[in-house]
């Protein structure tokens, strides 16, 4: 092996220099070498401190490359200061033991090189080449430790997804949490096959510590495809799992894919300790999806009681609300009042309170479309309709409307009601008297001359020339009336014709009853017309899918419709550890009767708390002073059709159907019988009855198979 020139020079310099070091200082104590070899000291120390402050790698080798000038130095001062030759000869000895060390280990020329390579070498043989990954330019860049710690085990790892690492960034207060910027080794071309795997695995971390980011463009920094950012956060991860933030726990347990609400994110979370509830206010992270909510997985993630009398939500567009109250808040009672029954200008009044305290309005008759409004009330027995039907009945008669109420059977409340307003009746035949009147008076108020014209004309809410009052007819159980043997078709067919006419002439139909849908009584052209012009109220339906169907069924857009529990029950303690104790279950569920779903205007539907009218004290106070009744004329004019008279009368002859001949052996005979009627041999008359021979309607089509298959 041929000895590099440089060592050659260099142990030259230590040969020459060694016998001036020991002899200049104790010949010529004031000559100028001495100055240059203290200087050269100087100069090195300056070189050792400058290394050992710079974070940059190889400061040891720097200290040595520095080391003869300083050791030198170091011996010059020591030959100046000793007497003569110093003991034994001590000044010699240090210079010929410097030259020594110095020819031996030759620090500047040796340690310039990096890596130790040899200087010159015999050439050796080439192994066959191999695909490197080429060294990023950067790599020599001015990069702190960490970012340089994080190159030695990314490189170790084999530069994932041919990446390399620009700069690593600690997180504040984390130990191991930090963010590194990655940038394609290739120029120009994307990153691609960069998976968390691959990046946790270098640091040893498990995967779903690892999240990939895009890198946005940025003054002075490129991004796009070519650029991506990798945050490991360990640290964050572990403290996210044991106590997280309201935020984070929305992120991972509400807002993820598989969560309650799917793509949205939390806006804030407040309490109102005055009211006891807890309110979620969350949105979608796209504006243009629509929140699709699972409550009981919404309450799962948040860890609320799954409790459907106590945790609410709204929906408005893209945005949601989450009330968790306390106690039930639709248990309390609010009472009705005349002051809160009274109709504003636009006919609105208070009918109840949502979840929230708001005050939910209808009206008694629509303002917007200058005519009166229809009613669609639907629950099940004992669910709050008769309940609703009074405090619409004051409404209605405190702005000075005439009321008539006809029910399938009798009962306390509706003959209560009875003492308050125009008419009352508790059968089949008494409804379909009142429709048939109602009917009549289309016609009648049709032709009644308006007294600053003497021209009739449409009726117009509030319009004090008008010559008649807005009459509001109600049908209790009207489904199960459509269906009578006798009466139903009448009672079916004018429902019908006065939902289609009778906005016109002042005349609003208030039907009510456990279903919407055509089987059951309703035509679709008299379903869409209640839905138009009303607000439809629907209190239980007997399970919370059928109350959401039949609200479905009353509007136009299937929106979210809130679901109304048989009872408020609170849940208790854990099921499966009552099981296990052989232990009952609480019985301390609370009735929901007067709780109703309405959909307003805007087909959206809203749980609320209806007024409570209490039937066992006097009525008289929610009431005006006195009944509100037809006209003279209008009465008049029904008596001259035969239409007004004791409705509760057996049927008269010929009043709904022909009187059958002498000789039909009394087949009709049954068909003439008095209100509630029979239902037994009725049904089988139907088959020989003259109305039979001309088929209107699919129910009477129904009723002619059925009697001519026996069926």
């Amino acid at each position: 092996m041929t000895t590099p020139r440089s060592v050659t020079l260099e142990r030259l310099v230590y040969t020459l220099t060694a016998p001036a070091l020991a002899v200049v200082p104790n010949l010529f104590p004031d000559s100028p070498v001495n100055q240059a070899a203290q200087l050269a000291g100087a100069a090195g120390i300056g070189g050792w401190i400058l290394a050992a402050r710079s974070d940059e790698p190889g400061a040891g080798r720097k200290i040595l490359r520095w080391s003869p000038l300083v050791l030198a130095a170091a011996i010059d001062v020591t030959a100046g200061h000793t007497t003569g030759w110093g003991p034994y000869g001590l000044d010699g000895l240090l210079a010929a033991g410097w030259a020594a060390v110095g020819y031996l280990v030759m620090p500047f020329s040796r340690h310039t090189r990096r890596r130790h390579r040899p200087a010159l070498a015999a050439p050796a043989p080439r192994p066959a080449p191999a695909e490197v990954l080429k060294k990023p330019a950067a790599q020599d860049d001015r990069a702190d430790l960490l970012t340089r710690d994080a190159r030695m085990l990314w490189e170790q790892a084999g530069m994932p997804g041919r990446t390399h690492i620009v700069k690593a960034t600690r997180h504040p207060d984390q130990q191991h949490d930090m963010t590194l910027l990655l940038r394609s080794s290739d120029p120009g071309r994307p990153i691609t096959g960069l998976t968390d795997a691959a990046v946790a695995a270098p640091f040893g971390v498990h995967s779903s510590d690892v999240v990939l980011a895009e890198v946005a463009i940025q003054p002075g920094r490129q991004g796009g495809p070519g650029w991506m950012e990798a945050r490991i956060t360990p640290d964050a991860n572990q403290r996210r799992r044991k106590a997280p933030t309201d935020q984070e726990r929305w992120v991972d347990k509400v807002g993820s894919p598989k969560g309650g609400a799917p793509g949205s994110e939390l806006v804030h979370k407040t309490r109102d300790d005055e009211r006891g509830v807890t309110f979620y206010r969350a949105k979608m992270a796209d504006s243009t999806e629509t929140p699709r909510i699972d409550l009981a997985k919404v309450c799962r993630g948040l860890k609320l009681p799954e409790d459907d009398s106590c945790v609410f939500v709204l929906i408005d567009g893209n945005e949601f609300l989450i009330s968790a109250f306390d106690e039930p808040p639709l248990s309390a009672i609010f009472p009705a009042t005349r002051e809160l029954l009274t109709p504003d200008a636009k006919g609105m009044y208070v009918c109840g309170f949502t979840i929230t305290g708001q005050p939910v309005k209808t009206m008694v008759y629509q303002h917007d479309k200058n005519a009166p409004a229809h009613g669609l009330t639907l629950g099940v027995s004992r669910s709050g309709k008769t309940q609703f039907f009074a405090i619409h009945m004051a409404a209605q008669s405190l702005d000075g409307e005439v009321v008539w109420l006809g029910t399938v059977r009798k009962d306390e409340k509706t003959s209560v009601l009875g003492r308050y307003i125009d008419r009352q009746g508790s059968n089949a035949l008494w409804m379909a008297r009142s429709l048939r009147a109602a009917k009549a008076l289309c016609e009648i108020r049709a032709d009644m001359p308006w007294p600053h014209d003497g021209q009739p004309h449409d009726y117009k809410p509030g319009d004090p020339r008008c010559p008649y009052r807005q009459l509001n007819v109600y049908g209790d159980e009207f489904m199960t009336a459509a269906q009578d043997a006798e009466f139903g078709e009448f009672i079916q067919k004018d429902g019908e014709d006065l939902t289609v006419t009778g906005l016109k002439y002042g005349i609003g139909f208030n039907p009510a009853g456990q279903s919407p849908f055509a089987h059951n009584g309703f035509s679709t052209e008299m379903k869409d017309n209640l839905r138009q012009n009303s607000r439809p109220v629907i209190f239980n339906m007997g399970s919370p899918g059928a109350t959401r169907k039949a609200a479905e069924g009353t509007m136009e857009n299937a929106y979210d419709v809130p679901t109304i529990p048989a009872r408020y029950s609170r849940t208790e303690g854990s099921a499966i550890e009552r099981a296990m104790r052989g232990e009952a279950d609480p019985e301390n569920g609370v009735s929901t009767g007067g709780v109703a779903v309405i959909v307003l205007d805007n087909g959206r539907a809203v749980l609320m708390r209806s007024l409570y009218a209490d039937f066992d004290t006097d009525l008289s106070e929610l009431f005006p002073d006195e009944v509100n009744r037809l006209t003279d004329h209008e009465i008049s004019e029904l008596e001259k059709r035969g239409l007004w008279f004791d409705w509760n009368e057996p049927v008269r002859p010929g009043e709904f159907w022909p009187e059958p001949d002498e000789d039909d052996d009394g087949e009709g005979r049954s068909r003439r019988r008095g209100g509630g009627g029979g239902k037994g041999g009725d049904r089988g008359s139907k088959g020989g009855g003259r109305r039979s021979e001309q088929v209107a309607s699919p129910r009477q089509a129904l009723e002619a198979i059925k009697s001519l298959t026996d069926a």
